[in-house]
């Protein structure tokens, strides 16, 4: 099948180090610290630090990080969880006093432990060889000089502005100058995160030169010290409004933040012909692309057009069957009987495959491994496409609008580096316009709990200590069992769809990661939306401008409910790859402000 001829950028080769994030400052720091002598797990962690303070919109200090990575050291890949859980008071019983069928998608009752700084000081001090001064200095420089306001957080601070001024007087401080929201071009500081980080970094040097346990003397900070005494007071004192449309407490204590740590653990994979995609576990969403590769073995891919309709249909009605397993039977495995095995075993795809017909399906069909009746009653009741939120409402990660415009986000950073270390992380949560902002540190708490279901028969239903079903969703694959590429996506719901996309068009039509980041894009909103207010539209397909006319009529042919969005619209995608000794990258054109660096 021929390649498409047209790319946005070349794919970068070298044999040094590549990295590859979702905004330029954090490319260029992430490198920085690859030419000063650092490894893979130094330059991500810069790298996150600073798109904490780049795109502050999309993720922040207070949210979670999932990463999938390969260390030499190790000789095989692992996860990190830095994912944090449910406070002890956030019961279902607690929700149901306050009245409330959903859980907020905003304020204070959606907080979960905020589990990136601990994700990122253990990879640090687990894996990286520089000291905590040496990766935080770029986001604290940055925090304090400024960063270029981009159209969109200037479009997300201008819709919450109303909202700060009158209910959220902290996030004002921080984000409206004078009242007001910045404006494009403008450049804004958050300086009391810089104090807050120079305030870490000064006692954890103070306790000890040694630098694992000034990383630790860090985390002891966070999680049991002064942020987590700052954390637990504000909760504890503020009454605050929220997207349900009324004021309310929180829930989260600084015990929450003292009893939970990130931790490792191994990859759920696939074999794909020659690779192996790893994802984190069933407590994210990061199965369900194995779930839809595991759909589309033998149906010829290849030799599909990657913007024709057949792959267009054939790919949107996997993801339908394995995102219905999703809402069905994911959730964490510390709380649920997940049928992890069955439901990525060639046999249950065979019985799945056999439902992908010449019509779209309209229907939420999950699957009955072992045997086992699908509980999907909350998301049922979730049919109907929310549509826009309205008010001065917006609620975080998820991304497009029904005409692929961002609405939200998160971010995504891939590293090697020379000695074939690599590491994939998509840090989100702790958004600007969801959750006030604690005064003492600059910076709010993420609103992740917004992904449980109040129901408790739900696999992702509402528990305390458990974690939420992130769609936070990371990427690793092994080439004839050698690491081999790293990549990911913003986009929520979509995560797993576009990521999906690019493997498929790498490994099944022979484009370069360039290329197939470029190539024109799609999802589906068939099943239910994992944020407030937890829509679902049965049939509907997003596509990009890009795709031929012919193509679109005959999909809607076939019954798909499709809306056109922008040409370039679908997807913020990132990639790094080790063919032998030459390393490579390439970054989405997209939103204008993803880059590759590399040499």
């Amino acid at each position: 099948m021929a390649k498409l001829a047209f790319t946005t950028r070349p794919e970068l080769q070298g044999t040094f180090g590549m990295v590859t994030t979702t905004h330029w400052l954090a490319s260029a720091a992430g490198m920085a610290v690859l030419e000063k002598g650092g490894n893979a797990f130094d330059a991500a962690t810069a790298a996150g630090f600073v798109l904490q303070v780049a795109e502050p919109h999309l993720n922040g200090p207070g949210g979670e990080l999932p990463a999938v990575f390969f260390a030499n050291r190790d000789g095989r890949p692992r996860v990190l969880c830095a994912q944090g859980t449910a406070p002890a008071g956030a019961t279902i019983g607690a929700f149901q006093k306050l009245g409330l069928e959903l859980v907020p998608g905003s304020g204070l009752l959606p907080a979960v432990v905020p589990g990136a700084f601990d994700g990122w000081m253990r990879l640090l001090a687990d894996y990286g060889t520089m000291s905590l001064r040496d990766v935080l200095s770029y986001a604290i420089g940055y925090a304090e000089t400024g960063i270029p306001v981009l159209p969109k957080i200037a479009e997300f601070t201008r819709r919450v502005a109303p909202l700060f001024r009158d209910h959220w007087p902290t996030s004002a401080a921080v984000y409206l100058d004078g009242g007001n929201p910045p404006e494009s071009g403008d450049w804004i500081t958050n300086r009391a995160l810089a104090a807050t980080y120079r305030r870490i970094l000064d006692e954890a040097e103070t306790i000890s030169g040694d630098r694992q346990r000034q990383i630790e003397a860090a985390r002891n900070i966070w999680y049991k010290g002064w942020v987590a005494d700052a954390i637990d007071r504000f909760y504890r004192e503020q009454t605050l409004l929220d997207s349900s449309g009324r004021a309310h407490g929180g829930l989260m204590t600084g015990d929450d933040l003292a009893n939970w740590q990130a931790h490792y653990e191994d990859p759920v994979t696939l074999d794909y012909g020659r690779y192996t995609v790893c994802k984190c576990g069933f407590w994210s969403q990061g199965p369900v692309l194995l779930q839809q590769l595991a759909l589309l073995r033998d149906l010829g891919l290849s030799e599909m057009a990657a913007d024709g309709p057949a792959f267009v249909h054939t790919v949107a009605e996997a993801a339908k069957l394995a995102f219905a397993d999703r809402e069905a039977w994911y959730g964490d495995p510390d709380f649920i009987d997940v049928p992890a095995a069955t439901l990525l075993s060639d046999a249950y795809a065979a019985e799945r495959r056999g439902l992908i017909g010449e019509e779209a399906s309209l229907d939420l069909r999950p699957g009955s491994p072992l045997g086992r009746n699908p509980n999907i009653a909350a998301a049922l009741a979730a049919d109907g496409d929310p549509g826009e939120i309205g008010h001065y409402w917006s609620l975080g990660e998820p991304t497009v609008t029904p005409l692929g415009e961002a609405r939200g986000d998160t971010v995504h950073i891939d590293v090697i580096d020379r000695d074939g270390n690599m590491v994939s992380a998509t840090p989100s949560g702790g958004w600007l316009q969801s959750a006030p902002v604690v005064p003492e540190l600059g910076f709010c708490m993420s609103v992740r709990g917004q992904m449980f279901w109040l129901d408790d028969g739900a696999a992702a239903s509402l528990q305390p200590g458990k974690r939420p079903r992130t769609t936070l969703s990371p990427s690793l694959a092994l080439r004839d069992g050698e690491p081999y590429m790293v990549w990911g996506t913003p986009g929520g719901d979509q995560q797993d769809q576009w990521s999906l996309q690019l493997f498929l068009h790498h490994v099944e039509h022979g484009m370069n990661l360039q290329e197939a980041i470029d190539t024109p894009a799609f999802h589906s909103e068939h099943f239910p939306g994992s944020f407030w207010p937890r829509g679902r539209a049965p049939g509907k397909l997003v596509m990009e401008g890009r795709f031929a006319a012919a193509t679109i009529e005959k999909l809607r042919g076939q019954g798909h409910k499709v809306q056109v969005g922008a040409d370039w619209s679908e997807g913020r995608l990132t990639a790094a790859a080790k063919d032998g000794d030459v390393l490579k990258a390439g970054a989405n054109a997209r939103g204008m402000q993803s880059y590759a660096a590399g040499r």
